[in-house]
This record gives structure tokens, sequence and C-alpha cells, in this order.
């Protein structure tokens, strides 16, 4: 097939790798390089780094609301756009230009967690499970049908970082299936019930809250790693917390238990993996052999 293909983070880049290996890739549409680091030079995207490396053309307008944006799509004649946390809205033209439309990868089991953050919120609110849809795109946000979806297990320690990785090679391997059979996949309407939204997320929800239970802090510390990072207050240093599982224990709320195990409104949690101010992440015994916890974390 002549593809399309629309990402812009790391979470797209094995999937570029994978359609590249199998389909003729007419052009990568990818955000353009932002000024980063201390020096603010211009980084690429990881997809235009991915891209170049392949010798794929990279293009990145900043609108694609243009008529000459518009044009430009149209004119590259492709069977299918394959979008995959790409950063901009796709209008109606740009929509119907492909002869099998445009499909994207979502890291939800949709109609839950439409939108920005699905892998952080999935592991915030608790879920058991969740997995990677392959929908046909329309002008609504992420309520287009789905042609094919997987569901995996949400493990006990798994954080953020872990489940984007393992989702992203999942997402890889479900849009290989689906282009292969794309015009005898039956379009499935999302239903009307257990619509959720996952919401960007804000610093203003990393800073931890001990009187919370132990499985909403846990909760809290994998789904925020490792960005933002949830944190708390060791003495005057901020800590960030990486890693972490429940414990059993019970004290004050805050009270270091022993270790690294802390005391939450019921229960505790044992952190695993946190980073000090300035440092790199490190385990909880190399974290404690340098460093002196205060009997009470706020």
């Amino acid at each position: 097939m002549r593809i399309v293909f629309m990402g812009t983070p790391d979470f797209s880049v094995p999937i570029l790798t994978a359609l590249a290996a199998r389909h003729e890739i007419v052009a990568v549409y990818s955000q353009p390089p932002r000024p980063a680091g201390r020096g603010k030079a211009e980084r690429k995207s990881p997809v235009q780094v991915c891209a170049q490396a392949l010798s794929l053309p990279v293009r990145h307008p900043v609108s694609l609301r243009t008529e000459a944006a518009v044009e430009d799509f149209a004119q590259l004649n492709c069977d299918v756009a394959v979008v995959v946390a790409y950063g901009l809205i796709l209008p109606p033209a740009i929509l119907q230009a492909p002869r099998f439309g445009c499909l994207n990868i979502h890291a939800s089991l949709l109609p839950r967690w439409r939108g920005a953050a699905p892998i952080h919120r999935a592991i915030l609110a608790g879920d058991a499970e969740t997995g990677i849809c392959i929908m046909q795109m329309d002008e609504g946000l992420d309520t287009g049908a789905v042609l094919l979806r997987q569901a995996t297990d949400i493990g006990a320690e798994e954080t953020t970082a872990d489940l984007h990785d393992r989702l992203s090679v999942m997402g890889a391997e479900l849009i290989v299936q689906a282009l292969d059979h794309l015009p005898d996949l039956p379009p499935q309407p999302q239903p009307t019930e257990g619509v959720t939204y996952a919401a960007k997320i804000d610093k203003a929800e990393s800073r931890i809250d001990w009187t919370l239970s132990a499985a909403q802090v846990d909760r809290q510390i994998r789904g925020l790693s490792p960005f933002p990072g949830a944190w708390t207050m060791a003495g005057d240093e901020r800590l960030k917390l990486l890693r972490a599982r429940l414990a059993q224990g019970d004290g004050a709320v805050g009270q270091v238990l022993h270790g690294l195990t802390i005391a939450c409104g019921s229960g505790a949690v044992e952190i695993t993996q946190a980073q000090r101010e300035g440092k790199r992440p490190a385990s909880a015994t190399d974290l404690l052999r340098g460093f002196t916890l205060p009997a009470q974390l706020s």
C-alpha cells in the first residue's frame, strides 16, 4: 500500500518502522523541530529522526487547514494514512483524501479513555486492562468506528513508561494485521456507554497526598512515571518517586516505616525507585546509601 504516516513521539517510532518494512511510505508527517535543552537548539521529533534514518521524505506543516496543505496531501495519492500521536487536528478534506481513509492507532480500549493521555489515565484509575484500537478517523475526538482491538492486562507494578513501550509494540503488530486485511474488516461503531476522557496530565496532579489510600498513592506514582513524576518533600528536598508497590504496614500519614516504605491514609507503599533533585533515578537501596530520610514525608 501507499501510506502516509503521521506521528511525532517515541510511541510512534516502532509503528513507522514496522510499516516501512512492508509498505511504501510516500511521506511522513511530524511536528516541526522544537527548541530544547539549555541551548534551545532545535530538536527533531523521534519520528522525524527515524524517518530520515529510513530515507523517507518528511513534512512538518504548522497547520493542515490551508489550501496548500490539503493540495500537497492530496497529490500524494495514498491508499491510507496511518496516524498515531501526531499532534495536529486533521480537517475533513484530509480525512477524506486517502482511498481507505485515515486510521488512528489509539492506546486504550475505546470508548474508554478517548483523548490525550490514555495510558496515564488507565493506570491512575486502577484499570485492570487496557489495549490498542485501530480506528477509522472521523471529525470527532477518537469517536470513529473500530476495525481491530487487542486487550492486555496492566501489571500490578507497571508504570506508564512500561505500558507505553508494550502498547507501542502492540500497535505496530495490530496495524500490520489491519492493513493486511483492510478491505474485509467490518467497522464496529463505538458503544455510546462507557465513554471516558483522558485529559492531558497537569503537573498540579503530581504532588503526593499521603492521606490517600495506599492503592491511590501507588497508582499515582506508577501512573505519573516517568513524566511528570509524582513527588513528595523529604525534609527540604523534593523527591521524585518513580516506582512503587503495595506493602504491609500502618502508621501516621507520611511516616517512614522502614527503608522506603511509607504509611498512607490506609495501608502503605514501598518505593522501589526514586530520584533526588539533580541526581539520576536510583533504586531504593542505592538512594538510601547516601541519603537519610526524615521520619515523615510531606
